[in-house]
């Protein structure tokens, strides 16, 4: 894996940011080499840029393998064939169509607690739902999702410094030989599911390779779980802490969506981006040569001043609101359709069946031991029980 900078994991570290914007905004750590970009400016042009800033990894160890052949880590020309392919599961239409399950499910999650009066949040809602979601597109039978969990939960946990190798490499491996399986039984009888729809699709002709659909399954494995996760977990706390926010979504339900982009700026779910520049190039005045690994800070960017003012102000009604939480150019995020409706109706149910809303008094909050995805560990909050 890539080496991520040594910074520490606070559950706030936009002070550090701000701190960075204003000292060195883009900074090469001496110990590891590694470049940071901490302004919005130029952020957006190493997210954007693909021809300078490559989003190709090496692929040392497992996870640079099944994450090489994917979307994520792919440029053009074959970024655009498979980006292409895997669109069509993710048009507007196709994602709207999933909003009376996702509704279906969500009430199923909130149900047995209403009457508690309490609950870890992310535990009973903003974990399940979304792996929920992805395992019924991909048709991953519902005895298996505690695997995908575990499976998610190391691969994430790996983006931290002093992350075990062999915990990661096992999971991997396990995954790996699961999708393998999964590829396989679907190849002798498909199914309507987003598996069996991209074994049989073709671009150009040309039918997508195993290791590219391995990397497709454990990218949508991970992307579409814990980024939701997150963007459901860091919304309720933004809404609980400014008073009168959750009373005034539930009186303006048109709000929510305006609040749910406020979350994914003010609180990105995925922190920072990793590139490789392909040519020597400059940024902010400092030059970078050919083949210099960089880290752009997406949960920076969306605080700078210069692009948002009061940019620490968690503002319903911010406009415009250009945050980068789903990256920008070629490689914005497929999914961020499926995550902005499964956030709106988990957020529409909390909100409206959990009167009163607020995390339990004396909380520890913990963050999520990973430098790119941000949300915390457990939520635990408390409501007017009927």
């Amino acid at each position: 894996m890539v080496p991520f900078p040594a910074l520490e994991q606070p559950l706030n570290p936009f002070p550090r940011y701000e701190a960075m914007r204003d000292s060195e905004p883009v900074f090469q750590d001496q110990e590891t080499g590694v470049w940071h970009a901490f302004r919005y400016d130029d952020v957006q042009r190493v997210l954007s840029e693909h021809a300078t800033f490559s989003s190709r990894f090496g692929g040392d160890g497992p996870s640079g393998q099944l994450f090489a052949a994917s979307l994520v880590n792919t440029d053009p020309p074959r970024h655009r064939q498979l980006r292409s392919l895997v669109s069509q599961a993710f048009t507007p239409r196709s994602v709207e169509a999933l909003a009376p399950r996702i509704s279906e499910l969500t009430n199923e999650l909130l149900d047995p607690v209403i009457a508690a009066g309490s609950t870890d949040l992310i535990d009973q809602l903003a974990y399940p739902l979304p792996v929920i979601v992805i395992a019924e597109l991909m048709g991953i039978p519902a005895a298996d999702r505690d695997r995908f969990k575990q499976w998610s939960d190391v691969i994430v946990s790996q983006t931290r410094p002093g992350a075990d190798d062999s915990d990661h490499a096992a999971a991997h491996r396990e995954m790996a030989e699961y999708f393998m399986a999964m590829i396989e039984q679907r190849r002798r009888q498909p199914g309507n599911d987003l598996i069996s729809a991209l074994l049989g699709a073709e671009i150009d002709g040309q039918k997508l390779s195993v290791m590219e659909l391995l990397g497709f399954c454990s990218l949508l494995l991970v992307a579409g779980n814990e980024t939701t996760t997150n963007l459901i977990g860091n919304a309720v706390l933004c809404f609980t802490e400014a008073p009168g926010t959750a009373e005034r979504l539930v009186a303006e339900p048109d709000l929510l969506p305006h609040a749910i982009e406020e979350v994914l700026r003010y609180r990105s779910p995925v922190q920072s981006m990793y590139r490789i520049s392909t040519v020597e190039t400059t940024l902010r005045g400092r030059s970078l040569p050919a083949g210099s690994p960089i880290v752009a800070w997406i949960g920076s960017a969306n605080r700078d001043g210069e692009q948002f003012p009061h940019p620490e102000v968690f503002d319903v009604e911010r406009s415009p609101n250009r945050h980068l939480a789903f990256g920008q150019g070629i490689h914005f995020c497929l999914g961020a359709p499926l995550a902005r409706l499964e956030a709106k109706i988990a957020l529409q149910a909390v909100l409206s069946r959990l009167p009163g809303l607020a995390v339990e008094p004396g909380a520890t909050l913990e963050r999520m031991e990973s430098t790119i995805v941000y949300g915390v560990k457990r939520l635990p909050v408390t409501w007017q029980a009927a």
